[in-house]
């Protein structure tokens, strides 16, 4: 702990999340034990679940730094993934409005609130509140939001769920948000590089596929039993796997040739030189479920247009995380940053 501590006071950390070893000790120092804090604050845990007597209160809270382009939009989804991801339904939500001095006009301030509004009215939310400002210094809007969901005692779900043995499940594909958010913030300099049809397929991934993974969590939950649910976001895939793992002290064997990625992505990874396994990937869902349940899920989901992948299963822990590549098997990758995060240096 003290080398922790000494090293925070001399180094400069990349964009990007807190080391996860480090983050792991700030929270074990500052943790406060609460008897009705069911899971506290933990890597890889993405939701509070406060016990309120006769049923659970998620809670969540994520921003919007990457991208711009319908922010108001983004977080909501962003944040009621996780609380659908806890086996929960999400129902209120609060938004932190942080705006730039001198480039914050009605016209910007309105678009934000109706993006809001209109994701609130998609998952039939409830906006109860939160806090708008102009902010010195700031070079573009950032949007914090918070979310309340609840969840039925006997329906809540935990990343550190995951058994050994279990089937790892994939929905949809990586990396959705990834693809979208690239073209959104780089257009101007793909346009004459890239086929103008494949930018505008790159740009609509936001709504289709979509960065939504509640259907998924709720469609999967209803059709088997679902030991942990898991939405990969900034660092990539690879990022959510391992937070998984460290979550059920678990190890992981993953397939790579089972992951489904779209060849948007590919193009737009190969342009930029970013492996797809760490660009953030919200959009897809990871489920851990035991393997007598992985065919009535595939099926629920598919049948609702949304494919759903095996890429590889969950391994006694002293195992580690491994992946298996045409040149062998070899460690599943860690980012100390998200990929993405290299195009906005």
């Amino acid at each position: 702990m003290d080398h922790i501590r000494v090293e925070t006071m001399t180094t400069l950390f990349p964009v990007g999340k807190l080391p996860a070893d480090y983050l792991d000790a700030l929270l074990t120092r500052h943790r406060r034990l609460d008897a009705r804090l069911i899971v506290p604050p933990r890597v890889g845990e993405d939701a509070a679940v406060i016990d309120m007597g006769d049923r659970y209160l998620v809670a969540k809270s994520d921003p919007i730094t990457f991208a711009t382009d319908e922010i108001g939009w983004y977080v909501v989804h962003v944040n009621a993934n996780d609380i659908a991801c806890a086996g929960a339904v999400p129902r209120w939500f609060l938004a932190t409005l942080l705006l730039p001095e001198s480039a914050t006009d009605h016209q910007l301030v309105e678009s934000i609130f109706a993006q809001i509004a209109d994701a609130c009215t998609e998952l039939d939310i409830t906006l109860v509140g939160g806090h708008t400002e102009i902010t010195h210094a700031l070079p573009r809007p950032l949007v914090v939001g918070h979310m309340l969901g609840e969840a039925d005692k006997g329906n809540y779900v935990s990343t550190a769920g995951a058994q050994v043995g279990d089937d790892i499940l994939l929905t949809k594909g990586i990396a959705v948000e990834a693809t979208a958010l690239i073209v959104r913030e780089k257009e101007a300099e793909l346009r004459g590089v890239l086929d103008a049809a494949l930018l505008e397929r790159c740009r609509a991934f936001l709504h289709d596929p979509g960065i939504s993974v509640v259907r998924d969590a709720q469609l999967a939950c209803a059709a088997g039993r679902v030991h942990a649910m898991h939405d990969p976001t900034e660092g990539g895939l690879a990022g959510g796997l391992w937070e998984l793992a460290r979550a059920a002290g678990i190890g992981l064997q993953i397939n790579q040739a089972a992951i489904p990625i779209f060849p948007e992505t590919q193009r737009l990874c190969a342009h930029f030189g970013l492996d797809a396994l760490g660009v953030i990937a919200s959009g897809a869902l990871l489920i851990a479920c035991p393997p007598e349940d992985t065919q009535p899920i595939i099926r629920a989901l598919t049948a609702e247009g949304i494919p759903t992948t095996v890429i590889g299963r969950a391994v006694p822990r002293e195992q580690g995380c491994t992946l298996l590549t045409d040149e062998g098997i070899k460690p599943l990758p860690i980012f100390a940053r998200d990929e993405i995060a290299r195009l906005f240096e």
